[in-house]
């Protein structure tokens, strides 16, 4: 066996080389931005009023005068010439600044009778209630740089900058395996003997918020069923996540087939719980599989452990680094593993994380992932771990 930290290394090691591809701007949400964003015209393109009110002319104005409104500049429209100096011109948000003005008093500041206003304010500055043009960004700065992820922000400065078209990062084609003879679909009444399929449903929705859509298989305890599925999928994914058939049963074939198929073991069995059986190797053409431990904390587990961060990894993202998390009461653990703990999270007065424990009945207990936030990461060389003590956590929600 090895250590998670061993494990984390070799994992990180074999990533994905991914491409570039073209995609519509409305698809791009949770994307990686694989080119520079330019803006095309200054940030903002013209003097850009804030306030609704008047434009004046600074060097005109006198809190004495009551100013003539020749005219309204909406927005949208091209800009008004201000023709006396000594009047104004009333405007709206958004809209471009008149020509012979250079500042805007906002409504709540003047009063209006018919076509004049008298201002009630004596302060007013040169420039005030103005977005200056170019004062954000200048025509050919880079607004987004690549290899961010796109979010709705980045969505709007792209759709300003007209790009219905955008260059990201390819995404690796994945399969992913249930195996077991005792599993049967959503739709169906188990007997007995049988249970629904969970991990598959998991592991899906796992990869759908990371924007990869998946091939799903489920394949029976049988041999020779088991090397056809995989060996199809081999050929036409890049990645495969396997959920089960791992240990040391009499019908875990998973990791003797994968090894007569060509895909090299890198590591089994890893010094954890859950998720001790875990698997992981690579073909000759490159291909990566993620071999999982069956039962459901441990499919769970080691998908968020392990694969996500190989995942932003492969995409050329920064590594998240794991917050703290206060334990709120002692815990005892006495196997020689790396113990990832479930917990609760929740805030003291200083905004700090507070883990509380949520102790199932082991990997097989699915229905008490729903208590928890995340996992704590307990150390492998101590077995007895005190209220108030910081350990890593991560988080599911």
């Amino acid at each position: 066996m090895i250590t998670v930290q061993e494990a984390t290394e070799i994992i990180l090691q074999h990533g994905y080389l991914p491409k570039v591809e073209k995609i519509k701007l409305e698809h791009s949400v949770g994307r990686i931005l694989a080119e520079d964003i330019l803006a095309d015209r200054d940030f903002p393109p013209f003097d850009r009023v804030m306030m609704d009110g008047v434009a004046l002319s600074f060097a005109f104005f006198s809190p004495e005068n009551h100013l003539t409104i020749e005219g309204v500049q909406a927005a949208g429209s091209p800009p008004l010439i201000l023709k006396e100096k000594n009047n104004c011109i009333e405007i709206m948000t958004g809209a471009v600044l008149p020509q012979n003005t250079d500042s805007v008093v906002r409504y709540e500041d003047f009063e209006k009778i018919d076509q004049k206003i008298k201002i009630n304010i004596s302060d007013i500055k040169k420039g005030q209630n103005i977005h200056f043009q170019g004062t954000d960004r200048k025509q050919g700065d880079i607004i987004i740089k690549k290899s961010n992820i796109i979010s709705p922000a980045e969505i709007g400065v792209m759709a300003t900058v007209g790009k219905k078209e955008i260059n990201v990062l390819s995404l690796p084609k994945i399969a992913i395996f249930s195996t077991g003879d005792e599993l049967v679909n959503v739709k169906e009444t188990p007997l007995p003997h049988q249970i629904r399929k969970s991990n598959i449903h998991v592991l899906e929705s796992i990869l759908q918020k990371e924007k990869i859509k998946t091939t799903s298989i489920h394949i029976k305890d049988n041999k020779e069923e088991i090397r056809s599925g995989l060996s199809k999928a081999l050929l036409n994914n890049d990645v495969l996540i396997l959920s089960g058939g791992v240990s040391k049963g009499k019908y875990d074939y998973i990791p003797e087939i994968l090894e007569e198929l060509g895909v090299e073991k890198l590591f089994h069995r890893v010094k954890q719980r859950p998720g001790k059986p875990f698997w992981f190797g690579k073909s000759k053409e490159g291909k990566i599989v993620f071999a999982l431990p069956g039962n459901p904390v441990s499919t769970f587990m080691c998908t968020n452990r392990y694969f996500l961060p190989w995942l932003r990894n492969s995409m050329g993202l920064p590594s998240i680094h794991s917050p703290y998390a206060i334990l709120t009461e002692d815990f005892y653990f006495d196997k020689d593993l790396q113990y990832f703990l479930q917990v609760k999270i929740s805030h003291n007065k200083k905004g700090q994380l507070l883990a509380t424990p949520k102790i199932g009945q082991g990997s097989g207990d699915l229905a008490n992932l729903v208590n928890a936030d995340g996992f704590l990461e307990l150390p492998q060389e101590q077995q007895q771990f005190k209220k108030g003590e910081c350990y890593p956590y991560i988080s599911f929600r």
